[in-house]
């Protein structure tokens, strides 16, 4: 028997970190008019004598937006209209490494950053939506290891004083990512590098950049069992959290500060095969039946290990056509928000500072 296989795996979310812009396939560098500076906060000792005597700027925090919204999703945009009001330097445009280090080489003679911040989506279960290179995969743990060598290069105007930011939702509870991630701007100095395990919200109800931590139900798409029956199960999935899971599952936007709410969306994963002939198409005619298919497949049963997602979460189909066999799966995915409160602050979201060591990792 002779077969090929394709594993397609999308995702679609619909609040926080996998919405994606209005901003596609827009190029603009949004400046802060630092060519007002007055002379007498000049460093000069920053002088470039390599380029016509140019003066840099002082040392500032740039902002890569490495994504675009689709249909009514405001994420990237919430993310630009935030960091714009902070007074950083927003670029737009780049959606991937190596296009962000061409940049910052670039514009290496224009000042050094104390403070690199990427925006990208990430998940638990496709890693980021920034990708390595332009025209290359989306960045995980595997994809890194197959292109840092094509990304390894000097990045200009880097010190052991620069802090890289991602804001990228859950990027902080994956230390081999961050890892990799880290080597590929330490060629020439030590940074820091720092991301949050929990969630990116930007543009919130009562705060316009907070943290959130995640908890998921799954269910098969378009068979969802009722909230009461999704409550109980994610309630014994996370035994030592006390919550209204019944209310947080119903709510699916910010009531009032600090109330749970969750969104949805749907992981569907679809396998192609081809066989010399049709006569060796095993007939798939119940879910059963699919499920032990893809459970007798080392291939499918180790991609369906790592996204961690029971098989029977997973609506199932099987068509035929002339003498090849597609599997369609697709499970909805419920993930209930619970934003980080300030302990010190009773009532309000914790601030999103880089340096709390409580809600961010830095290698």
């Amino acid at each position: 028997m002779k077969f090929f296989t394709t594993l397609l795996i999308l995702f679609t979310l619909f609040l926080a970190c996998e919405k994606a812009s209005l901003y596609k396939d827009l190029e603009t560098e949004v400046a802060i008019g630092l060519s007002k500076i007055p002379s007498h906060q000049i460093d000069t000792s920053a002088i470039n004598t390599n380029k016509d005597n140019l003066i840099k700027t002082p040392s500032q925090s740039v902002v890569f937006i490495a994504g675009f919204d689709e249909d009514d999703n405001t994420y990237y945009a919430n993310a630009t209209a935030y960091f714009k009001s902070k007074k950083n330097h927003v670029v737009e445009g780049l959606y991937s490494l190596e296009e962000i280090i061409n940049w910052l080489n670039k514009h290496a003679n224009d000042t050094d950053y104390a403070s690199i911040q990427i925006v990208s989506h990430s998940n638990a279960w496709r890693g980021m939506s920034l990708r390595g290179l332009k025209d290359g995969e989306r960045i995980t743990v595997a994809s890194m290891k197959m292109t840092s060598e094509k990304l390894l290069q000097s990045t200009l105007g880097i010190t052991d004083e620069t802090s890289i930011v991602f804001h990228s939702c859950g990027l902080g509870d994956n230390p081999e990512l961050l890892k990799e991630l880290k080597d590929i701007f330490s060629m020439d100095a030590n940074p820091t590098l720092t991301a949050s395990p929990y969630f990116n919200v930007f543009g919130g109800k009562y705060a316009d950049h907070y943290l959130a931590q995640p908890f998921y139900i799954f269910h098969p798409t378009a068979q969802s069992p009722g909230p009461l029956q999704l409550a109980s199960e994610i309630s014994k999935t996370y035994p030592n959290e006390t919550m209204d899971w019944f209310n947080a599952l119903k709510t699916r936007e910010e009531t009032t500060l600090g109330t749970p709410y969750s969104y949805r969306f749907n992981i569907p994963v679809e396998w192609e095969f081809e066989y010399e002939s049709a006569d060796d198409i095993p007939q798939l005619n119940s879910k059963e039946s699919i499920m032990d298919f893809v459970s007798d497949n080392d291939e499918m049963a180790a991609a369906m290990y790592e996204m961690n997602v029971p098989l029977e979460k997973f609506r199932w189909t099987a068509k035929i056509s002339e003498n090849t066999l597609k599997i369609y799966g697709k499970s909805t995915v419920l993930c209930v928000l619970k934003p980080i409160m300030d302990a010190k602050d009773k009532g309000n979201y914790i601030f999103p500072e880089t340096s709390n060591k409580t809600i961010y990792a830095t290698l």
